[in-house]
């Protein structure tokens, strides 16, 4: 589960020169989170992608060698005053938790987060911007087995457990590991659209958007891949006939399953249920669709599978807090601009993005429906 700021913020426009994005590495991080932002937002994709991709740097107050986690050593040649220079500014985990910030680095942040900067942090990196005290009354989100410490250590933080990130407007925070992938995109799609979003996903071979929250990851089996789960199978198989309705016997019948067995079987491996998943495919397909084509609202809702604009209307606003017609206006400019580059160049072939996890909407809110059985 994602969870979007309740206060509605514009869209970033395609910007008039390339993004500035700059990563903090202190010692004892793991290398997984720095990783995903050097695969995100210092790899240069401007000519695949037809857009002002990023520009990026790895920054730290003592430039030089840096000792990660597991071994590895990395040499970083910038100090924190890429922190004036930078539009986005990734704390990329904190360990120890228990270690406190620096005054250089506390200061530099503050600094930056007051003249506009956006701050994100991935998995412990929350305790980095707690620390500096930049999500003081803010909701936030960190690795779940670590919400409890962030709780008792900064108490003024709203942790909130269960969401696998938190966007608050200028302040975002991702939970474990993985979730940062699910974060970067998610910033991504905010500076670039739905579209340039998708093939970065589809590059990496990862879903744009995944379902639950990190309820579903504590002591949770992992989901099979489709060529050899039914479940799995079926599930690409519905996102494939969203425009179709969808009855829960169809798709256990598809599963080769009783609909009890189907329905304790989605549960376990997605944390929701049938309804509500298909719901959210539903909504991000309309999403998709408003941000990069000029359809109405009446074939966007024919399309994703809700029937009518009345159906659209009722699910868009129940989730995100907003009418088709006022997404398009904030959203639209973004995805059809940086889809009309796009075209302009010459494109790779994609690749077959890993569906292993369940995708869903970016932002969700409460299930729309608790009802398991009927159409869909």
């Amino acid at each position: 589960m994602a969870s979007a700021s309740s206060r509605s913020r514009q869209p970033r426009r395609p910007p008039a020169r390339r993004p500035r994005v700059a990563t903090v590495v202190v010692d004892g991080m793991t290398p997984l989170e720095p990783s995903v932002a050097a695969e995100v937002f210092a790899y240069d994709r401007s000519d695949d992608l037809g857009v002002r991709w990023y520009q990026h740097r790895f920054c730290t107050e003592r430039p030089g060698r840096v000792h990660l986690r597991d071994g590895f050593d990395v040499h970083i040649d910038h100090d924190l005053r890429s922190l004036s220079w930078a539009d986005t500014i990734i704390i990329p985990g904190w360990p120890p938790i228990a270690e406190p910030v620096s005054d250089a680095l506390a200061a530099a942040l503050r600094r930056a987060h007051a003249r506009g900067a956006r701050l994100v942090s991935f998995c412990t990196g929350a305790f980095g911007l707690a620390g500096a005290g930049v999500l003081d009354g803010r909701r936030a989100t960190t690795h779940w087995n670590r919400t409890q410490d962030l709780m008792r250590m900064h108490p003024s933080v709203d942790v909130d457990p269960a969401v696998l990130y938190v966007d608050g407007g200028d302040v975002l925070t991702s939970a474990g590991s993985a979730a940062s992938i699910d974060l970067s995109l998610y910033v991504v799609r905010c500076d670039f659209g739905a579209d340039v979003a998708n093939s970065v996903a589809r590059d990496m071979v990862v879903p744009p958007h995944r379902d639950g929250g990190q309820a579903q990851y504590i002591d949770a089996p992992m989901a099979a891949c489709a060529e050899t789960d039914p479940l799995a199978a079926t599930l690409d198989w519905a996102v494939e006939h969203l425009d179709e309705p969808l009855a829960i016997e169809q798709l256990a019948e598809h599963a080769a399953m009783s609909v009890r067995t189907f329905i304790r079987r989605f549960r376990a491996a997605t944390g929701t249920t049938p309804h509500r998943w298909l719901t959210q495919r539903r909504v991000a397909a309309a999403q998709a669709l408003l941000e990069t084509s000029d359809l109405s609202v009446e074939r966007v809702a024919e399309h994703c599978g809700f029937g009518t604009a009345a159906s659209l209307r009722m699910h868009f606003q129940r989730q995100l807090h907003l009418s088709p017609q006022a997404y398009r206006q904030r959203f639209a400019t973004v995805g059809a601009e940086a889809l009309s580059d796009r075209r302009q160049v010459a494109t790779r072939p994609a690749r077959r993005a890993d569906r292993r996890t369940l995708p869903a909407s970016s932002r969700s809110a409460s299930s729309t429906n608790s009802n398991d059985r009927g159409t869909l």
